[in-house]
């Protein structure tokens, strides 16, 4: 059993562009409406593969109630929390190329009350699973350390932690120790205040933030692929080459995949990055399924070539 924590959910609406020009009149070729959030991505990532899961996050509004509805077609277990504003819409423009343009509210402003809620069943979701995934910006009204508290109490209870955040949120959390994060280049690189420009920089950023009390930190690193390193591990994985039509949730399906099974950091980073790569070859936020993945074949290298410059 994996439990995600969203604090931030969203209904995403992308649109697919044949170019995105300031000030004109741009129309769609198609749309696709998604439950979205980062955690809420791991969690449809997980169902698809056949994963149990469960997913806290809060509803409020119209936007919420269609949330909800959109993922009661899945087979997620959902714990929901209500709020009195409603959960944020985002717009997100694709065009060809993959480039996206993403558009997204602030998100609700959440109580005390509310916010004391969300922490308790969250705390109650994730009592027997396997991993927590706590995952996303925080909305407004939240403090900086709900993470970090959240993992304190959840390593207590013997529940293993993936934080998938940035900011301040991250900074807050990093002395808990958390089980694993899940940085991108850019958060990679304001994580440690310093530019990453190649391979090498990338593993010794990862080092940094493992001695600063991480356990564990899978690196997605755009078009490269992704790194995994702990204090007795250090491998690369590079992504399969596949037409990119979105990169939104790509980096959630990553960290999905490597915490779907427990069979050691090899095989679980080759399996992220084969759900990474085929994130990024469906539209919109889609979530890949075990067909998508299927014919994405992808090498972990254990002495990777450090050298190796990476592109963005």
């Amino acid at each position: 059993m994996i439990t995600t924590f969203t604090p931030n959910p969203s209904l995403d609406r992308t649109l697919e562009i044949a170019a995105f020009e300031r000030g004109a009149v741009v129309r769609s070729s198609s749309a696709i409406l998604d439950p979205a959030g980062k955690g809420i991505n791991v969690a449809r990532a997980l169902s698809h593969a056949g994963i149990e899961v469960r997913a806290v996050f809060p509803v409020g509004g119209v936007e919420g109630a269609e949330v909800i509805r959109l993922l009661s077609e899945s087979d997620i277990e959902l714990i929901t929390v209500p709020i009195k504003r409603p959960v944020r819409a985002n717009v997100i423009l694709i065009e060809p190329d993959g480039t996206a343009t993403e558009i997204n509210e602030r998100g609700p402003e959440l109580t005390k009350v509310e916010v004391a809620a969300l922490s308790a069943v969250v705390l109650g979701a994730a009592a027997g699973s396997d991993w927590a995934v706590l995952s996303g910006s925080l909305p407004p009204g939240v403090s900086v350390d709900l993470y970090a508290g959240l993992i304190e109490k959840l390593h207590a209870i013997g529940v293993k932690v993936a934080l998938d955040t940035s900011g301040p949120a991250l900074e807050a959390a990093l002395a808990m120790g958390p089980d694993l994060i899940k940085p991108n280049l850019k958060e990679l690189e304001i994580a440690i205040g310093a530019p990453v420009t190649t391979l090498g920089e990338a593993f010794d950023a990862a080092a940094a933030l493992v001695a600063r009390g991480v356990k564990g930190v899978l690196a997605s690193l755009g078009p490269v692929g992704a790194l995994y390193y702990d204090a007795n591990t250090k491998i690369f994985a590079r992504a399969a080459q596949v037409t990119v039509r979105s990169v939104v949730g790509a980096g959630d399906s990553t960290l999905a995949g490597f915490i779907a099974v427990n069979d050691g950091p090899v095989a679980s980073l080759e399996r992220a990055v084969r759900w990474g790569s085929a994130a990024v070859s469906l539209p919109g936020s889609q979530i890949p399924t075990p067909d998508d993945v299927a014919n994405i074949h992808i090498a972990v290298d254990e002495h990777p070539d450090l050298a190796m410059v990476l592109t963005r």
